[in-house]
């Protein structure tokens, strides 16, 4: 066991490692990997050198593997719920798009806001009285809204301005759909929500509780080799805003 620890220990540690030196980051939450990795290699030393069984009390070592099993039930049923948004598309003819936000660069849209702005691109260009509302306010690190540089985005790909929306000062999902849904009819009219693949199921399920009555996702592609470090956030998010009442 100890060898199977020290291994995924390894791998965490070098997954982290590369994030951090060669693909870079949107959020410091790619330090989890670092955290698990110190943790695994420690645990994995605790049972090499016998401390685990001899030292930690009985009862600690009951608690703690019951609440990893319970933990690892708990990843597997949300990721494959996470993964049943990856093949969502919607139908023709929408009323609105709305695009999540995501890192505003200097030097553009991040590459995982790129990815939502080319699927909604593809989509807007195909249907020509599909508007949409491009949502997303302006982070500590960023120097525009978001919202901003993706009207600017979508107007240089040659998207007509009046066709989009700008919600500029939303924070999280739940405020952008909470926001956008104030440039819309959401009982009557039908939408669809742009996001990366990882993001698609709690977008859709949150623009559910938040009152839209035909909501469809339409799922961009995500980064490959940060996709493990995206489903480990997405994670986390879909527990918070299950737990929040926001889905």
């Amino acid at each position: 066991m100890y060898l199977i620890l020290l291994l995924l220990g390894a791998l965490c540690l070098g997954y982290f490692l590369c994030i951090a030196f060669f693909t870079g980051h949107g959020t410091n939450f790619y330090f989890i990997w670092l955290f698990l990795g110190a943790g695994a290699m420690s645990l994995s030393l605790l049972l090499k050198k016998g401390i685990w069984e001899q030292r930690i009390p009985g009862w600690f070592r009951k608690i703690f593997v019951a609440l990893v099993c319970v933990g690892i039930l708990a990843f597997v049923l949300v990721e494959g719920l996470v993964i049943s948004g990856f093949s969502q598309k919607a139908p023709e003819g929408l009323d609105y798009l709305v695009v999540l936000g995501a890192q505003m660069k200097r030097s553009g849209p991040s590459r995982v806001l790129q990815y939502r702005l080319d699927e909604a691109y593809l989509y807007l260009e195909k249907n020509g009285d599909t508007r949409v509302i491009v949502s997303g306010g302006q982070g500590a690190d960023e120097h525009i809204p978001e919202a901003q540089g993706m009207y600017e985005y979508l107007v240089g790909k040659g998207i007509a301005p009046e066709r989009i929306l700008q919600e500029g000062q939303s924070r999280n999902t739940f405020q952008n759909l909470a926001f956008s849904g104030e440039f819309l009819d959401k009982e009557k009219d039908r939408v669809g929500i742009v996001s990366n693949d990882f993001h698609v199921f709690r977008a859709v399920r949150i623009a559910r509780k938040a009152g839209y009555e035909n909501v469809y996702g339409i799922a961009a592609k995500g980064e490959p080799f940060l996709q493990p470090n995206n489903m480990m956030r997405e994670f986390f998010g879909v527990m918070k805003d299950f737990l929040m009442g926001n889905m």
